[in-house]
């Protein structure tokens, strides 16, 4: 596998709307980055926020369905001490089929104790990015939307995979929102 530069991810997402709305990585005081990078995307956090409420007092993955979230938007969300949210990328991704994309939390963020977790864009996958901010710390910590989150990588292999995330029809395809966990 190969990383791509700043060049082919400008070319791609301007000819084949792989990153849409994309921004160009400039200065902006008092915010944190966003845009390309050299060898990436800075990814924006939308202003849609799912805080989860724990009726049952844990969770279970094969029992999402029976945790209540609550809708909320605003230009800050603040996470609950040793807790997560979930949030959604304002940007628009379509993988090319011989791409994997790999995405880290920032590191501003990471030093206030936020955990990004995103699993890996798979090829042909496309979509708003569902992201879990998991707040570690033991005081409430404050996101921003509107600026960078993480960053994701771009990973181009020697040749095409055989069967690609939309051929499989992935149960997180073109997801237009922030999706929950389906079992």
């Amino acid at each position: 596998m190969t990383v791509l530069p700043d060049v082919w991810i400008r070319d791609m997402a301007r000819k084949h709307g792989m990153i849409e709305p994309f921004a160009e990585n400039r200065p902006r005081k008092g915010k944190l980055s966003y845009g390309a990078a050299s060898y990436g995307y800075d990814l924006r956090l939308a202003d849609e926020f799912e805080v989860p409420e724990f009726p049952n007092g844990y969770l279970d993955p094969k029992r999402m369905d029976a945790v209540r979230f609550r809708s909320c938007r605003g230009s800050t969300c603040l996470i609950p001490a040793n807790s997560f949210v979930l949030g959604r990328s304002l940007e628009y991704i379509r993988v090319p089929r011989n791409t994997l994309v790999i995405c880290q939390g920032k590191s501003t963020y990471a030093r206030c104790g936020l955990v990004v977790n995103v699993t890996p864009f798979e090829p042909e996958w496309e979509g708003y990015v569902t992201i879990s901010l998991v707040n570690c710390a033991s005081v409430p910590l404050k996101v921003y939307a509107n600026e960078g989150i993480a960053q994701i990588v771009f990973l181009r292999a020697e040749s095409e995979c055989r069967t690609s995330y939309a051929d499989r029809r992935g149960k997180y395809q073109a997801q237009m929102g922030i999706q929950r966990a389906r079992t």
